[in-house]
C-alpha cells in the first residue's frame, strides 16, 4: 500500500514528500540528482534507519539543523571575490556571467561561502542543504562536492572546496580586491 503525503511550503504550495530506501547509494544519488529542486526528499539504507529518522530513541523529532551549525547565510545574495550567490533570484555568477548550478550545488556553495568562512562539518552541511538528519552515508554529500568542485574549476582564481579530511569541507578566504 501506497501512502502519499504532502508538505506545504512558502507560498501555500504542496508538494510530495518522496522517500527513497534502498541499499544502493548510486539508486539513492540517481533518485536525488532526478528530483534536484522538486520537493523533498529522504533517502535511507533500509527500514531500521528510515525508522531512527522518523522515531528517533529521544521520542521527538530530530532538528534538522544542530546547535553547532554555524550560521547560515543571509537569504539574499552573498558573495566570494566575484563569485555572487543570489539565493533568493536562484542565480550565481561569476564576474557577472551566470553558472549554471543544480538547486543542490547552489545551496552547498551559498553555505560554504556565507559569512562566516568556516569549516562545515558532514553533519552540518546535510542538514543544511537537504534538511535531512545525517546517518553516516556520505556517499551523496561527496557526489555534490565533486559535481560543484568540477563547475568551479573552470572559473580563474574562484574558489576552490577543500577536503578537512575526516571532517568536512571548506574554502580559503576570497582574494583581496584589486
Amino acid at each position: 500500500m501506497r501512502h502519499y503525503h504532502r508538505v506545504v511550503v512558502a507560498g501555500g504550495a504542496e508538494v510530495p514528500i518522496v522517500v527513497c530506501v534502498s541499499a544502493d547509494v548510486s539508486v539513492r544519488e540517481r533518485v536525488l540528482r532526478q528530483l534536484d529542486g522538486i520537493g523533498p526528499v529522504v533517502t535511507c539504507a533500509d527500514l531500521t534507519q528510515l525508522r531512527a529518522m522518523l522515531f528517533p530513541p529521544s521520542g521527538g523529532w530530530m532538528p534538522a539543523v544542530g546547535p553547532t551549525t554555524p550560521p547560515v547565510p543571509p537569504q539574499g545574495r552573498v558573495s566570494w571575490g566575484e563569485l555572487v550567490v543570489d539565493r533568493v533570484g536562484h542565480l550565481v555568477t561569476w564576474r557577472g556571467d551566470p553558472l549554471p548550478l543544480t538547486r543542490t550545488e547552489r545551496e552547498l556553495l551559498a553555505r560554504l561561502v556565507g559569512p562566516p568562512l568556516v569549516v562545515w562539518s558532514y553533519e552540518q552541511l546535510f542538514a543544511a542543504v537537504w534538511a535531512g538528519a545525517y546517518l553516516g552515508d556520505t556517499a551523496i554529500l561527496h557526489s555534490a562536492v565533486k559535481r560543484l568542485r568540477h563547475k568551479l574549476r573552470g572559473l580563474p582564481g574562484g574558489p576552490r572546496v577543500h577536503t578537512v579530511r575526516g571532517v568536512g569541507y571548506r574554502l580559503d578566504p576570497p582574494p583581496p580586491p584589486a
